[in-house]
């Protein structure tokens, strides 16, 4: 029989030294002889298939561990549930990754909304589709207190949408609503938070459709702004004599990576729907 070198063996093979020398050491491909002397490592030419083989079965997202187990056993009926199981791990693999691309485009999605914006305190009338919200009754109305408060009701928020089985990535665009007979009165009560969520992938029992509709809308950069252009919005539709036929809405457009005191930064698009 010809013995092959370590390094001809790698290069028949297009495998590295180094990974010949690790299937050794794990007991995967032992060589057929070692010289006591030198050390050196030598094998056959048949040992080939046996490589063909864990390469075969890496390909297929095998480990390492497993392919030793299943050559030890030859066991067919082992192989294939390894293989089946693996196959139910891409399945979802894929459906992870499919939700992170949708998640990813909406974010993009988002700071060219961001970036397309008019300026803080800019007021424009405009007319917004459909869109389909997740709800969270808070028990402690934010805007009482600030930022702090608000903060702890956005964990109670995160803690019921993975209760419920919704994906964190929503929770980027959390806002909060105020129902149409307090925003008339101009008593800012918000007993809800949301974040706008996918009718295709979250089930319609848990979710509530926002209208289409003509919305008064302004922008705002600030938590602290919110109110005072809130109000600003409610003269501008007093002047126009326009008439608020539903909940106002204050939807974080983005979350920015730009930290103002440890404070969370946030651009805002504060809306009510109006009648012209």
């Amino acid at each position: 029989m010809k013995k092959l070198t370590i390094g001809q063996m790698a290069q028949i093979n297009v495998v590295s030294e180094q990974t010949l020398r690790y299937y050794d050491k794990i007991g995967l491909l032992k060589p057929v002889e070692v010289d006591k002397a030198t050390g050196y490592r030598f094998y056959s030419i048949k040992q080939s298939a046996r490589l063909d083989m864990i390469q075969y079965m890496q390909s297929l997202g095998m480990s390492l561990k497993d392919i030793s187990d299943q050559l030890k056993n030859c066991d067919v009926k082992l192989t294939k549930h390894v293989l089946e199981k693996k196959m139910e791990q891409i399945d979802k693999q894929i459906e992870s990754l499919k939700f992170q691309k949708i998640a990813l485009q909406r974010a993009v999605d988002n700071y060219e909304r961001y970036e397309s914006s008019p300026p803080d305190g800019t007021i424009v009338l405009e007319y917004i589709e459909k869109r389909w919200i997740y709800s969270y009754t808070t028990d402690t109305n934010f805007y009482n207190f600030g930022i702090e408060v608000y903060e702890e009701q956005l964990r109670k928020l995160k803690e019921d949408m993975d209760s419920k089985g919704l994906r964190s990535t929503y929770f980027c665009n959390a806002g909060s609503t105020v129902s149409q007979e307090n925003i008339i009165s101009r008593n800012y009560v918000s007993d809800k938070l949301f974040v706008f969520v996918d009718i295709e992938n979250v089930p319609e029992k848990l979710v509530t459709a926002v209208p289409p509709n003509t919305y008064l809308c302004i922008y705002c950069n600030r938590f602290e702004m919110e109110i005072p252009y809130a109000n600003k919005l409610l003269d501008e539709a007093v002047l126009r004599n326009y008439i608020i036929t539903g909940d106002y809405i204050c939807e974080v457009i983005v979350d920015l990576p730009d930290f103002i005191e440890n404070e969370r930064g946030m651009f805002f698009k504060l809306q009510i729907p109006v009648k012209i």
